[in-house]
């Protein structure tokens, strides 16, 4: 192995070997505590050191890396204080998520480092966005991720390199090829000799580096990391190396041939690295013992801290309290002055106004750009605000989601448009783990905006007209608005916006161009959370959301004999109950009315709400309507059979006869 360099001075080499030095010490201690019971679990990076130190060195420490679980020596590399790691894995609160999580889930801002979810692939589209921040800025650095040779077999990492080659955004996306994913080896995950070959595919430089070298990780990495920042691109690196411990220690290796486990044994990148230096006498046996010895003493001391640490103890107000980032908006009254709007332009109106008021807002979806959107939303936004800030995205809703997240890291607010909402099935995973979780695990907000055209009505068949809010409603941390009026749409998506959390704005498709109404013409919001009661009776509540107000308020102006309470929900995560009550406490009966099909609804939810909290005023059973248990049909006649609003007006009619 070939350690020598015109470029590095003796402390040069000296600094790389401390650097390297330093995980080993702590992962062979780890071991040590596994076997004994005090951490609970453990991925080894033994074998693999050299790259994330290398990687780490080459970066400045004001740029992003996102690390995965064997990457030990980017934590120690950008020295973050070690009884915080110790902590960290012992689930105390002097670690980065207060014990919610363990290993290497968590990020922090302080030392630039965004780590891992168990999914793996969303931190590769994660990375593209904190780069087009970045980009956006015009700031002159670069971003390096983490994957392992398994990861790049994920729909993800297919997507990720997309965009950063379609958009040239400054990621160094770093693949450890470290032979196997737990067990199965590489000629059973990918058909091509390199990984690096997959670079071509993307119009995109790659290179295959050494992994078990430190200097040639160090010193290639930090060349192609300066010429990045000038020449900003994305770049695809292999790092050949080897896992020489289990997947985790639980694993065992005994799948591994013996002599493969040697071979990669003798290639060590520590000991090998430590003889190159001795042979040298750039390392003399004083230094090393002393450098041994200092990081012992600190891996002691350190250890200590978190041992005397005490145990997080639960404090079920703090819990609840950290889904979601605490946000008091200031409402922005609306002014006296209206246009009458459609549904759909109030959007627009609302989306645009939003981009003049906050300049790192970002909107991102297919064919938002000069086309428009497929509904006309953003019409005309390129002309006045730019394609940096319009930017049509590659078919990928799972790394424009991840994107979102990135911006939202690097201090940039998101609207992201699902072209249908239907399609946020393959954005999915970033949404529910990352987006979700992301402020409880560690923090960090998710100021993203997911607009979900949605709802059935206008023949579009199964793939097109979905509405399906409570594949959300069921995940705390996000945020669900569903409004029916245009003046809503408008004050709520602003609020959206304005938000710090992750918020799924739905609009229903049949309400685009078929409802109109007076709705103030400058800049407002209204507070996400809060129901409004449309009409005001005494016999019967009607609650809804969505185009199940436009049914209700129809089927209240068709039978004016019937006393009836109409409350539109406006927002359904989170939810006013309190109106909720009040209504059921006055009338004592409701009826729950989605556009969704019945079972596994949110109307079944709130039903049990009511009984929990209302049981005694109710005169009847609740009753909840809901569309068939069918995909949603195309043909005009089975998808006005499919609609809830078929049975409502029988529902209604039972119930006040009861």
């Amino acid at each position: 192995m070939n350690f020598e360099s015109t470029q590095l001075t003796k402390e040069n080499y000296l600094d790389l070997y401390q650097a390297i030095l330093k995980p080993r010490l702590i992962e062979n201690k780890m071991l040590v505590l596994l076997r004994q019971g005090k951490i609970s679990k453990w991925f080894s990076g033994i074998g693999q050191e050299a790259i994330a130190v290398g990687v780490t060195k080459a970066l400045q420490n004001d740029e992003y890396i996102l690390p995965m679980h064997r990457n030990l020596g980017v934590f120690t590399t950008r020295e973050i204080p070690l009884y915080r790691l110790f902590s960290q894995w012992q689930g105390k609160a002097n670690g980065f998520t207060k014990g919610r999580d363990r290993s290497f889930h968590f990020g922090t801002q302080e030392f630039k480092i965004v780590g891992m979810i168990s999914h793996l692939g969303p931190q590769l589209g994660v990375a593209d966005g904190i780069a087009l921040a970045h980009k956006l800025r015009k700031e002159n650095k670069v971003t390096a991720v983490f994957t392992g040779e398994g990861g790049t077999s994920e729909g993800d990492f297919h997507e990720a390199l997309n965009i950063a080659s379609v958009w040239q955004l400054p990621v160094l996306f770093c693949v450890e090829n470290n032979g196997y994913g737990l067990s199965t080896p590489v000629s059973e995950q990918f058909n091509c000799e390199h990984i690096a070959d997959k670079g071509i595919g993307y119009g995109m430089e790659a290179h295959i580096i050494d992994g078990n070298n430190i200097v040639e990780v160090f010193e290639k990495v930090s060349a192609l990391a300066e010429d990045v920042r000038k020449n900003p691109r994305p770049i695809l690196l292999e790092f050949k190396t080897f896992r020489r411990r289990g997947h985790e220690e639980a694993s065992g290796t005994k799948y591994v041939p013996e002599d493969l486990m040697q071979y990669w044994k003798e290639k060590d990148p520590v000991t090998n690295f430590e003889a190159f230096l001795e042979e040298k006498q750039i390392l003399s046996p004083k230094e090393k013992a002393k450098f041994s010895k200092n990081i012992i003493e600190e891996i002691k001391e350190n250890l200590q801290l978190a041992f005397d640490e005490a145990p997080i103890e639960a404090q079920l107000d703090r819990e609840l309290k950290d889904v979601y980032q605490v946000f008091d908006e200031e409402v922005v009254q609306p002014n006296s002055e209206t246009k009458e709007l459609r549904f759909v332009d109030a959007i627009s109106e609302g989306l645009r106004q939003s981009m003049q008021k906050h300049n790192n807002l970002v909107i991102m979806g297919q064919d938002v750009a000069e086309y428009g959107g497929v509904f006309k939303i953003t019409e005309g936004f390129v002309e006045e605000f730019g394609k940096e800030r319009l930017r049509n995205t590659p078919i990928c809703e799972s790394a424009v989601i991840s994107a979102a997240m990135g911006l939202s890291i690097n201090q940039t607010k998101s609207v992201v448009e699902l072209q249908f909402g239907d399609f946020v099935t393959s954005g999915f995973n970033p949404i529910v783990n990352y987006l979700a979780k992301v402020h409880y695990r560690w923090n960090q907000n998710a100021d993203v905006v997911l607009r979900m055209p949605c709802g059935a009505g206008v023949g579009a068949g199964p793939f097109h007209s979905q509405t399906n809010e409570a594949w959300f409603t069921k995940t705390p941390g996000l945020k669900v608005v569903y409004p029916a009026f245009p003046s809503d749409a408008k004050g709520l998506l602003a609020s959206a916006i304005n938000d710090p959390n992750p918020v799924l704005f739905f609009e229903h498709k049949a309400l685009y161009r078929s409802i109109r109404e007076e709705v103030p013409t400058d800049y407002y919001t209204l507070p996400i959370g809060k129901a409004k009661l449309l009409k005001s009776g005494t016999q019967i509540s009607i609650i809804t959301y969505g185009a199940g107000v436009h049914w209700a308020l129809e089927f209240a102006e068709q039978h004016p004999e019937i006393s009836a309470d109409v409350l539109d929900l406006r927002s359904l995560c989170p939810l006013d109950e309190e109106a909720i009550f009040e209504s059921v406490r006055k009338t004592g009966k409701v009826v729950l009315l989605q556009e969704d099909t019945l079972f596994g609804g949110i109307m079944s939810d709130i039903s049990a709400l009511i009984c929990e909290n209302c049981f005694e005023h109710l005169d009847a059973p609740i009753k909840r309507v809901g569309s068939l248990p069918t995909p949603v049909p195309f043909a005009a006649a089975l998808e006005k059979q499919f609609l809830a609003k078929n049975q409502l007006e029988k529902a209604i009619m039972n119930l006040m006869a009861y």
